[in-house]
């Protein structure tokens, strides 16, 4: 797993700086994040590049697809191996959109579900051997999830309440002091029009950012301290030790954050369906 990590991932001259090598620690940095393009072409006039996180992403898109429709190629009554883990997966996506935007939610299963694994699927990508990249560290792709949620639930809330019961719903929460209003219209429109898009990415991209930064940091360190003495063996023993553990609650935290952001995105479809959300 760390050799994985390295070679996919070792900022330029790690693997030739060692312990006593004479060269500091390559610490790894914001260029572990960035891909040079694998293939370029023209389409529509435009130049488009293909990097290692595109295909990564279109890998993940086959998989979850892939997977589903073998999963329910033949539905039986009595589901069994593929069928079941589907089941349990979209029963659980059900659930919580049945609990947290009440009635009219499952209309937005399909979306909820789509998303919830998608997503996980993209973050399951930075402990996958030889891929050994969270596609949403790319700070793009998150901010792509959340523009599609804005655009969904705003144009919804509208048709749904009315621009005027949108904006009041969103503004002017009840039981307040109608003078408390002239502090609050101003914050509440700047917090859930404005901010809430932005931190809706961010808390996936961040998690997922210092996550595959952090794994990088000790894979590297681990090859850095292997050198024949008391101090490297048990440097690099002690770093791969951290590697293994922090893989394991880095993918705790992959299927976490794949389900905040779907959470937050059914309590936002709530927001524009029911305005005492």
């Amino acid at each position: 797993m760390a050799a994985d990590l390295v070679l996919a991932s070792a900022p330029p001259g790690g693997m030739d700086c060692h312990l006593n090598s004479g060269c500091g620690f390559p610490a790894p940095g914001a260029e572990i994040f960035f891909y040079d393009p694998i293939t370029t072409f023209t389409l529509f006039g435009m130049e488009w590049h293909v990097n290692k996180p595109i295909i990564l992403l279109i890998i993940s898109a086959i998989v979850v697809c892939a997977f589903f429709l073998y999963a329910f190629r033949r539905p039986a009554l009595v589901p069994r191996g593929a069928q079941n883990v589907g089941e349990v997966g979209y029963g659980f996506v059900r659930d919580m959109a049945r609990d947290t935007i009440g009635r009219g939610g499952e209309r937005y299963v399909p979306l909820l579900f789509t998303l919830f694994f998608f997503i996980w699927m993209l973050n399951f990508m930075g402990v996958v051997p030889f891929a050994m990249f969270p596609v949403t560290s790319v700070f793009v792709i998150p901010v792509a999830f959340a523009l599609v949620i804005y655009l969904t639930w705003v144009p919804l809330g509208i048709r749904t309440q009315g621009l005027g019961g949108f904006l009041r719903s969103m503004t002017m929460p009840p039981d307040v002091p109608k003078a408390m209003y002239v502090l609050l219209i101003p914050i509440e429109f700047v917090s859930n029009l404005l901010v809430r898009p932005f931190t809706h990415c961010v808390r996936l991209f961040a998690n997922m950012f210092a996550g595959h930064l952090l794994i990088v940091s000790f894979s590297v360190a681990t090859f850095y301290l292997l050198s024949p003495s008391l101090i490297g063996i048990l440097g690099s023993a002690a770093s791969f030790a951290v590697t293994v553990g922090l893989t394991g609650f880095e993918m705790l935290i992959q299927a976490l954050q794949a389900y905040v952001f779907t959470m937050l995105t059914a309590v936002y479809l709530a927001s524009a369906l029911h305005a005492e959300h």
